[in-house]
């Protein structure tokens, strides 16, 4: 898979939850902080976000708000509106009123919580791209198809969901790096970048391997030194940093999805020693292996 597909993969955990919104004017809803990411979509209407000690931001019609690390919020169908509501599993859909109708589909992500990736973490709280003829084509697509099935479910409606909520995560990720136009930075910058996208490609292709600087150097046609400022510019640490993290999220992923023993997913990710292996994970997630696996699962991320 390419750099983004694996780096969304290995950090997305659970199912996604997703949900239709209405209600007329006047409103007010709290969206308490979620163990993950989420979103909203205005499909009609119109709404401020009110986020703790920001600005305002107004949101109309084909709007979409993106938080990456799932931020508490208000949002309120004018400003000054009271707060009257919180969001919660369970809550009518829609609430039918004399004021001006808004429509919006929200939607929530489980992350890995306890390893975070700089993907995310550089991301700000909140990621507002507003609705422009011809700009971010196929998000747009997968709003108007997310949307549709969300409102009138049809047969397939259990499958098509979540795959249509993990491709607008993607396509989410995508605008925004657009948006960055030229002069990008941070993660932003990586998929511009050839030497630094080529050592990304060999980490993922192969945690396992016993990687050097020398070797990712000479496999992305750069010297050293310009290898080890470039990829720390924009992945956010040095190449050996970072792929002693991919290969803590590939441990936590096979231990989450799979069966493979230890001993195996130590070889998975480049220890051939299990105790080496369980040493190294404890330190980053603050269990060992075994008790990582056994732990029980975050609960599933409702959006409501």
């Amino acid at each position: 898979m390419d750099i983004l597909s694996e780096t969304i993969a290995a950090i997305r955990t659970g199912n996604p939850g997703s949900g239709l919104f209405v209600r007329h004017a006047p409103w007010g809803r709290r969206y308490p902080r979620v163990p993950g990411a989420s979103f909203h979509v205005v499909l009609q209407g119109s709404c401020w976000v009110l986020a703790p000690g920001g600005e305002p931001i107004a949101l109309g019609a084909g709007d979409v708000l993106f938080m990456p690390r799932g931020a508490d919020h208000d949002i309120v169908d004018t400003l000054g509106s009271p707060i009257t509501e919180v969001a919660e599993p369970g809550e009518p859909r829609e609430i039918p009123g004399p004021g001006v109708r808004t429509a919006l589909v929200c939607g929530a992500y489980e992350l890995g919580r306890r390893r975070s990736h700089p993907l995310l973490d550089e991301l700000p709280e909140f990621i507002h791209l507003p609705a422009r003829p011809g700009r971010h084509p196929a998000l747009r697509a997968a709003v108007d198809l997310l949307a549709g099935e969300i409102a009138e479910p049809r047969p397939g409606a259990d499958a098509a969901i979540p795959a249509l909520l993990d491709t607008l995560l993607l396509f989410l990720l995508r605008a925004w790096f657009d948006e960055q136009g030229d002069d990008r930075t941070g993660w932003a910058g990586v998929f511009g970048d050839s030497a630094v996208a080529a050592a990304l490609h060999a980490i993922h292709d192969a945690p396992d391997r016993a990687w050097t600087v020398p070797e990712l150097s000479a496999l992305a046609g750069v010297s050293r030194a310009t290898l080890a400022r470039r990829f720390t510019a924009t992945v956010g640490e040095p190449p050996l940093a970072y792929l002693t993290r991919w290969r803590m999220l590939t441990a936590a992923r096979l231990l989450r999805e799979s069966d493979t023993p230890l001993a195996g997913v130590a070889r998975k990710v480049g220890y051939q020693s299990e105790f080496a292996f369980a040493k190294a994970f404890k330190r980053e997630y603050g269990l060992a292996p075994g008790q990582y696996r056994r732990a029980e699962e975050p609960p599933e991320v409702v959006a409501v």
